[in-house]
């Protein structure tokens, strides 16, 4: 994405630092005055290498600071990511309170709601990654959890929270870096990060990321092996006006991992160690292929010091090749339909999709004064459209089969004679149409594309998806007050069958709003509150088939209702000691309409729809100092998620599932500069808590709480360029699970492992 510099400096402190209107990136910080009456530009510099960032953009589209800002923004600088060697965006969230990963995908739980959209947002702007495999972080400058839907600047409005992954941008001094890494799991990596100008007057600057890994895993035949491109250009020809262009391509090839399958159980009595966590249902030829090339472009320019402008667009392209061998999510039965608990339903399916994004932004920020008050508006447009090309298809085989020949979805014990069957351990069966997998510890299994027919052909329907929306958003502030108030109409039109005979569409449109104040008890203290509303059509946007029924002129005509959502929110910001930046905030997100996987083995996809859901909870963030030499990053989240309303009368009022009440996250950095002898080391330490919690789709067993503990050793070598660290995880070599959908899919966390890293800079 472009972004633009003023070259007008903003001081925080005691730093003086240089400003790009729409840079999401941080660079070098300056010992000098400056004009505090910029707003409308993103701080692209800071001096400091530690874990703190004072300010944020994409939360508001003005440079604010985050104790300013009435909701909870929680942030990961580049020093943390490389102090834990985060090279998958799953090892960067887990720092987060309130966030955790319950499974392998690309797939997160924020405020104990799991995310709805497929992908994330970079720069500011929504992209479309399909959930599974989790993108590589080597480009990544900072990553930004703003909890809460993020309805008025952005479109998207996930109900728990949005991450937004801001990128590496240039550098006005020359920087080289290089890396080497090697660790468990076969795991190899190679990453660079070159920038500067390239000319003498400094207008035209440059960077380029790129990365390389081949690994493998703890888990039987799984490989996540990636290549990362990341180019940008920016040029600077005055201080009014900006302009940067950018280039991410990203290759990915790996296997979607299922989880682990243990044997099913009477209730409560359930060994989760019936299996090894190393076990894994897929085949050795199994792959999931994707590229993804993503191409961005942002303008910026100051009229005058009351008045500018922002643009930005953002094309993606995404292909995905997969080959899959996996679970039903279900235990073959007997002959009188009673499942067999050691021997998992198979099927296999090939997956081919393509699809491209257009993303536009533009807004003008205007500033003034009347009377005592200071004044932000912000004015905008935005619109993004996704197109899911033709040529995409999901063909599979599964099910039984029947005597003449044919394959059937189910099985009817009613009609067992017309099936054809086979033995098991002396149990007569129906035989499947994909070889069931024996987890029997020593059963002999054959893993390969075991099926009699593909009997599903399913083309992906070609499908467009388009959000336009206008906003305006308004920061009043007026003394110790600053009062945040935004309006964003938005407009939704879902097309299926596109550019086909068959074509139909509908369309929705809703206005959201969001309030916020914030008060300022003292300079380092503020509290606030705030009360915002998101709102998500469930068509094409939320599943591989588009959800849209078949016919045109219908308000409603999605198969499904839309997501609503709210967020009320109180909380405190402050710093203790001039050096640790706290925050503590109490909240209440609602969310109606929600959808979940109806746990259906004959129709794996199969999607229903849930009430209501309510997440209350409390949150406390510590990110800074003790000492000078003594970094922390910790936080504490308590999550009460319940049912509120659900088809089954059952589950109103439970716990809500894959969710924790209480986690702990922990990683601190203690460099001996002032020991001499030691004074080129320094060590790391971390430790994530996450209390016991139940699977998605079945409450007959839990996963127990776990502690996972981390170590890292820093040392930069004597009169070199050469840094090099080794990050040793789970230390205490635990066995713990992260989530779990049923018996069938669990998902185990490493045991303990390492990474050496060599880092060669100038």
């Amino acid at each position: 994405m472009i972004h633009f510099i003023s070259s007008r400096p903003f001081k925080v402190g005691c730093f003086s630092l240089f400003l790009f209107s729409t840079s999401f990136h941080a660079q070098e910080i300056e010992k000098d005055s400056i004009d505090t009456t910029i707003q409308t530009v993103e701080i692209i510099g800071r001096k400091s290498k530690d874990y703190t960032s004072d300010y944020s953009f994409a939360a508001t589209k003005i440079a604010m600071k985050n104790k300013d800002i009435p909701l909870t923004l929680n942030t990961v600088t580049k020093e943390l990511i490389t102090d834990r060697q985060a090279f998958r965006l799953g090892d960067v969230l887990k720092n987060i309170a309130g966030v955790s990963n319950a499974s392998f995908y690309n797939q997160y739980s924020i405020r104990g709601i799991s995310q709805n959209e497929e992908g994330q947002i970079i720069n500011g702007m929504r992209t479309r990654q399909y959930y599974f495999l989790q993108p590589m972080t080597p480009h990544i400058e900072r990553v930004e959890v703003f909890k809460g839907p993020a309805s008025i600047t952005m479109s998207s409005v996930d109900p728990g929270g949005t991450i937004n992954m801001v990128t590496k941008k240039p550098l006005a001094n020359p920087r080289y870096e290089i890396s080497l890494s090697g660790g468990s799991f076969e795991t190899y990596r190679l990453s660079t990060d070159l920038t500067g100008p390239l000319n003498k007057g400094k207008t035209l600057l440059y960077r380029f990321n790129g990365a390389h890994q081949d690994a493998r895993s703890f888990r039987d035949h799984v490989k996540n092996n990636g290549l990362l491109i990341a180019p940008s250009l920016s040029f600077i020809p005055n201080d009014k006006t900006s302009v940067n262009i950018e280039m991410i391509y990203n290759e990915m090839n790996g296997n979607l991992d299922r989880g682990q399958p243990i044997f099913g159980a009477v209730a409560g009595k359930t060994d989760l160690n019936s299996t090894p966590i190393s076990l894994n249902l897929g085949a050795p030829g199994d792959y999931f292929k994707t590229k993804d090339l993503t191409l961005m472009g942002s303008l910026a320019h100051h009229f005058n010091k009351n008045i500018s402008f922002n643009a930005s667009y953002m094309k993606q392209f995404w292909d995905e090749d997969t080959h899959e061998t996996r679970t039903t999510n279900s235990f073959v039965p007997d002959v009188n339909n009673q499942p067999i608990s050691s021997l998992a339903m198979m099927q296999y399916l090939e997956r081919i999709q393509h699809w491209s994004v257009d993303n536009i932004n533009a807004y003008f920020n205007f500033t003034y004064k009347t009377g005592a008050f200071d004044h932000q508006t912000l004015i905008g447009y935005d619109s993004h459209i996704w197109e899911k090309k033709s040529g995409g298809k999901q063909d599979a085989a599964r099910g039984f089969l029947m005597k003449d020949g044919t394959v059937n979805s189910s099985y009817n014990p009613s009609n067992a004679a017309l099936y054809q069957t086979m033995i098991y351990n002396g149990i007569t069966l129906p035989k499947p149409n994909v070889n069931p997998f024996d987890l029997t510890p020593g059963a002999l299994n054959h893993q390969g594309k075991d099926y009699a027919v593909l009997n599903v052909i399913n083309p992906l329907t070609p499908a467009l998806t388009i959000t336009h929306a206008a906003y305006i958003q308004h920061l009043l502030t007026w003394k110790k007050f600053k009062l945040l108030a935004g309006l964003r109409q938005e407009w939704f039109q879902d097309i299926t069958n596109y550019k086909k005979a068959q074509e139909s569409s509908f369309k929705n449109q809703k206005l959201l709003y969001r309030v916020g104040l914030t008060y300022s008890i003292t300079e380092s203290t503020n509290i606030y509150g705030t009360y915002l509303t998101g709102y998500q059509p469930q068509s094409n946007t939320i599943s591989l088939m588009p959800q849209t029924a078949n016919f045109t002129g219908a308000i409603s005509a999605s198969l499904y209702k839309p997501l609503l959502s709210d967020l009320k929110e109180l909380g405190v910001k402050t710093k203790f000691l001039k050096k640790i930046d706290a925050s503590f905030s109490v909240y209440e997100i609602n969310q109606k309409n929600i959808l979940v996987n109806a746990n259906n083995p004959a129709e794996p996809d199969q999607l229903i729809q849930r009430g209501a859901d309510r997440s209350r909870g409390f949150e406390a963030e510590f990110t800074g100092y003790i000492l000078p030499q003594w970094h922390i990053y910790a936080g504490y989240s308590y999550i009460d998620a319940k049912v509120l309303d659900d088809s089954n009368p059952a589950l109103i009022g439970l716990a809500k599932e894959n969710t924790s009440k209480n986690s702990v996250n922990l990683w601190t950095r203690y460099n001996f500069t002032n020991i001499q002898a030691l004074k080129d080391f320094g060590i790391g330490a971390g430790m994530l808590y996450q209390s016991k919690k139940i699977p998605w789709f079945t409450r007959s067993f839990e996963l127990p709480a776990y502690t996972a503990l981390d170590v890292a050793l820093y040392y930069s070598v004597p009169q070199s360029k050469i840094q090099l660290s080794l990050n040793l995880n789970n230390i205490m070599n635990r066995t713990y699970w992260v989530g779990a959908q049923n018996y069938l899919r669990l998902f185990p966390g490493a045991p303990r492992n390492y990474l050496f890293t060599a880092t060669y800079k100038i």
